[in-house]
């Protein structure tokens, strides 16, 4: 299994990186968090590769920000915000689903908005 770890953990790291790149072509499809699962497979495997990303020119901010301090930037909140609340939305009125299910996409997009507008929206001055 140790073998088979490293090639396991760069297949997933390039994987995510193709979710992110297709993630700045499509909008409302995430990139920063492939981004950020990318890093995290990287680091394991080939850290290179990691600080390749973390030295993106347009990406690094984010991935670093996040990695250094936990940063969320205040338009990925409203964006995250707003469309959890969408999502909600149409589950609630548009959509056949069971009361189980929306009660359940309820709480976790409660706990995911409450944990995002928790996190700092800027870097600690120094």
């Amino acid at each position: 299994m140790r073998a088979l770890r490293r090639p396991l953990l760069l297949g997933a790291g390039w994987f995510c990186v193709g979710l992110g790149v297709i993630g700045i072509i499509m909008p409302l499809f995430p990139t920063t968090p492939f981004l950020l699962v990318a890093v995290w497979a990287f680091s394991r495997s080939s850290p290179e590769l990691a600080e390749k990303i973390r030295g993106h020119r347009l990406a690094g901010a984010y991935v670093r920000d996040w990695e250094d301090e936990g940063v969320i930037p205040p338009g990925a909140k409203v964006l995250a915000i707003t469309m959890m609340t969408a999502m909600f939305g149409y589950l609630q009125f548009g959509s056949d689903a069971p009361a189980w299910a929306v009660i359940s996409a309820g709480l976790v997009m409660t706990g995911a908005g409450a944990y995002v507008l928790s996190r700092p929206s800027r870097r600690r001055e120094p």
